[in-house]
């Protein structure tokens, strides 16, 4: 655990603290910046651990808004059957190659909807005890929820059609 702490640790240095890094640090630390940037007084270098090479993109933020992974029955309590929207729950497994080729395109028709409907990923060999209580027997399977409740559901893979038909049946259009 205080591995893992470690790990994720973040330094920041200014660009006068890179400078008096030994060389070697130093390079890892501006490799990422331009000469100019270092030249710059307020230009600053993040020195990230090996396991991470860079922060995510700002592009993800928006499909974290409509789809996201459920971590532990809480959230899937406030985020799903608490939720004002309709939610797609997207049970799957990382093994599974079906799911691999599912997840995308659903997240593809939930995107379409431009926010009228939200997606829930419950991955199911972290998740047991959701996928029992739904009666997922195999992945992947789709669960459409409104108001905590379950309207609709599918097993397998659909194609593009069929995806954005479903989805827009569980908003009400």
């Amino acid at each position: 655990m205080a591995h893992r702490l470690l790990m994720r640790r973040i330094w920041t240095f200014s660009t006068k603290n890179i400078r008096s890094l030994p060389s070697s640090h130093a390079a890892i630390a501006s490799s990422s910046f331009s000469t100019s940037s270092l030249q710059s007084a307020t230009a600053r270098a993040s020195i990230l651990s090996p396991s991470r090479s860079s922060p995510l993109p700002l592009l993800h933020t928006s499909r974290r808004e409509v789809s996201f992974n459920v971590q532990d029955n809480e959230d899937f309590t406030e985020r799903v059957l608490n939720s004002e929207l309709p939610v797609l729950v997207d049970f799957h497994a990382q093994w599974c190659g079906p799911c691999k080729i599912l997840g995308p395109r659903l997240e593809k028709a939930v995107a379409k909807q431009k926010g009228r409907v939200a997606m829930a990923k419950v991955d199911i060999d972290d998740h047991t005890d959701l996928a029992i209580e739904y009666g997922v027997s195999a992945v992947p399977t789709v669960i459409a929820m409104r108001g905590g409740d379950v309207v609709d559901h599918f097993v397998g893979i659909k194609d593009d059609d069929e995806l954005e038909s479903f989805v827009s049946k569980v908003i009400g259009q």
